[in-house]
């Protein structure tokens, strides 16, 4: 009765303390009638056909049909990243997620995503698009109606406009605008000139393959989890829509992978696709700054949001949010600076996304990419003509010669604003080289095939501010298929998972300058240089020498890969070393005994590491081993033969039932996975027959 009644007095005095100072309760439960999202459901008609891997294959009369499918679908294996995601893009994150998520929210107004939905979505977008947006939503929302108790308050329903808003609000970040924002907040702004993590895309032409077929490799890295976590889908529209490949939880379109005719892969780069600018203040003149030759107000308004202190206890938050002619302001402790980037005015992304999904020829899907609506991505292309390409993507802005765009830019000066864009036509591209074949691994775009056929920098913009890093995975590609002149279907694949460390990769780099410390009198470095001098820089489960190598490596990759300062080698080898002391009792554990892939009840050793082509990220766990969580997610191999007809293979690091325990396709693909094989994609409707699991329409 005791723990009873002081409960109860707890959660008066929070209704007190929240009425007194503008804190809220949240309330659990449903806050949304079924009944007409159930009755708009019965305006659709998909199929959804799952195969004996769960993969959803949906058709359909209308896109709409089959994007309804497609939202019901990553629903059921999905809900809750997709749940997420709304919430991130509605600014709500931290009423669930708490402080951590806060700044997200902030972000969302500062960068006007709702402002350019409700401006861009009804003029801007096409009616196809939106269709299809609507419909995905409708999709959840037939599922959320059915499965109340999964739903929080505020989330349902959704529209067309969600989906579109989280396409803004991601893109930009693909390119590493997170970075900047962190320069810019946490210290004087300097450009980040770290090299991206993962993704590797190759395509293979006729002329180069043993068997004269055409082949793409769509092989892009990501987390295990989360809201750009890949989900594997195949979509068939009576109006034309048919592909099959990689989506995001929240949205319809397919992002990587092919339709009948052709396909691409989608790398990151990281060209210099934002400016960052100093406001001239002054106390005497707030809310105002000097811009050509006269002060002028900031925009401004309040963002207003609610962060979860503890419980269902919610604080609501007011911030300022400031804009200037460049764009959005940040105000800190050593200035006020303003931030110019690519995507900032753009909400066009949903139609060329759609034209590509629908591109039937190497000519229709160029003009897709000249829409020029996506802000970055570089991208690797090959068709059933035996055409390949690669295209280096990005909103670059105009830059006037004879100035620093890598550094901090002065904010007074209008010669210094963004007014236009290059056209596609100059963008870095190349098209069906001599040497048959095309890739990146998120290094140099200048660097994508034979030295010969390269894009030549003398044909580019002088201020793109492209990157001109080299990966391992780059490098290796380079000592593999570079090398194979004529390259057999299983050469193909053997070349995707390469284990290896190129001798021109960072980690070699760092083993040469471990094995040049004097270990006079220290047993434990006598011993590790043994084994790293040893090494064959290979990341098989069963090599001895990968776990001490790839533990000593690891902060140094890291913080370049956070454009973070570099930390000294020697600690590093030395953590290693007590690591695997400790954890291990030896130095040279086998690896698939320290690098683990789980999921559930599943437990499996697993090939590959940081920055080689079978890529692994792994996590440290209390027990010393590694948990992988990101790299390798969902790979594709797509071939063409030279009849031009189409096959293709896929994997996942799990399996369909992304989020869902229960489900028997929530980790049956591991296995296969850390195999290094692949199931087929059962693209056409043909393909289905006898490998049907379970099909259905939903909403009827």
């Amino acid at each position: 009765m005791k723990k009873r009644y002081w409960g109860l007095l707890v959660l008066v005095l929070a209704g007190v303390v929240a009425y007194a100072a503008g804190v809220r309760v949240a309330l659990p439960g449903r806050d949304f009638d079924p009944a007409p999202l159930i009755a708009k459901a019965r305006q659709y008609d998909p199929l959804i056909e799952r195969d004996r891997f769960g993969v959803p294959h949906i058709s359909g009369k209308r896109d709409a049909d089959v994007a309804f499918g497609m939202g019901y679908a990553h629903s059921e294996d999905d809900f809750a990243t997709i749940v997420d995601a709304v919430l991130t893009t509605r600014g709500r994150a931290a009423e669930t997620k708490g402080k951590d998520a806060a700044i997200g929210d902030y972000l969302v107004r500062l960068f006007r995503v709702w402002e350019k939905v409700a401006a861009g979505y009804e003029t801007q977008v096409t009616p196809e698009a939106r269709a299809v947006m609507q419909g995905y939503a409708d999709g959840v929302n037939l599922y959320a109606a059915q499965h109340p108790g999964l739903v929080p308050a505020g989330v349902i329903p959704l529209s067309g406009r969600d989906v579109a808003a989280g396409t803004i609000f991601r893109g930009p970040f693909f390119y590493g605008l997170d970075k900047v924002l962190k320069s810019i907040t946490e210290k004087k702004p300097e450009r980040d000139t770290s090299p991206p993590k993962g993704s590797n895309g190759i395509a293979v032409a006729p002329s180069r393959s043993s068997d004269g077929a055409t082949r793409l490799l769509v092989n892009s890295h990501q987390p295990y989890e989360g809201p750009v976590a890949w989900y594997e889908a195949v979509l068939d529209s009576g109006e034309g829509w048919h592909v099959a490949g990689g989506f995001f939880p929240g949205s319809p379109f397919m992002l990587h992978g092919h339709n009948a005719n052709l396909g691409w892969a989608s790398t990151v780069n990281k060209a210099d696709l934002s400016d960052v600018y100093r406001l001239k203040t002054d106390p005497a003149k707030p809310g105002q700054y000097f811009f050509d030759g006269k002060w002028r107000a900031f925009e401004k308004s309040v963002a207003t949001f609610r962060v979860k202190i503890f419980g269902p206890i919610l604080w609501t938050v007011n911030r300022d949010v400031l804009w200037s002619v460049h764009g959005p302001v940040f105000e800190t402790d050593h200035g006020t600076y303003a931030l110019s980037y690519a995507g900032e005015h753009e909400v066009r992304q949903p139609n060329q996304y759609m034209a590509m999904n629908k591109a039937r020829s190497l000519e229709e899907w160029r003009a897709a990419m000249a829409m020029q609506a996506l802000p970055s991505i570089n991208f690797i292309y090959a068709d059933d003509r035996g055409n390949i390409g690669y295209l280096s993507n990005g909103q670059f802005p105009v830059r006037k010669d004879g100035v620093d765009w890598q550094g901090t830019l002065p904010g007074d000066r209008p010669d210094l604003l963004w007014t236009q864009r290059v056209p596609f036509a100059q963008l870095p591209q190349l098209w069906n080289p001599k040497a048959g074949y095309v890739f990146n691994s998120n290094n140099n775009p200048l660097i994508a095939t034979d030295p010969a056929d390269n894009i030549k920098p003398e044909n580019l913009g002088r201020n793109f501010g492209l990157q001109t890093n080299m990966t391992n995975r780059a490098h290796r590609v380079l000592e593999t298929y570079a090398l194979d002149t004529s390259i057999t279907p299983e050469e193909f694949d053997t070349y995707k998972y390469d284990l290896a460390y190129s001798d021109q990769s960072v980690l070699a780099g760092l083993i040469k300058q471990a094995l040049a410390y004097d270990a006079k009198g220290n047993a434990d470095l006598a011993a590790a240089q043994t084994i790293l001098k040893s090494w064959d820089r290979r990341t098989d489960t069963a090599n001895r020498g990968a776990a001490l190598a790839v533990l000593m490596g690891e902060p140094i990759g890291r913080a370049l890969e956070m454009g973070e300062p570099t930390p000294p080698l020697r600690p590093a080898l030395d953590s290693a070393i007590a690591h695997l002391k400790k954890h291990f009792g030896r130095l040279d554990p086998e690896w698939g005994q320290v690098n683990r892939l789980r999921r559930g009840t599943v437990d499996l050793p697993i090939s590959g590491g940081p920055d080689v082509y079978r890529a692994v990220y792994g996590k440290k766990q209390d027990d010393g081993t590694l948990t992988a969580n990101g790299g390798d997610t969902f790979v594709m191999f797509v071939t063409w033969d030279k009849a031009g007809k189409l096959s293709s293979r896929s994997i996942h690091q799990f399996g369909s039932a992304t989020m869902d325990a229960k489900s028997p396709h929530y980790a049956d693909q591991a296995k296969l996975f850390v195999q290094l094989k692949t199931k087929p994609v059962l693209f056409n409707r043909a393909d289905l027959k006898g490998q049907i699991e379970r099909s259905y329409h939903p909403g009827r």
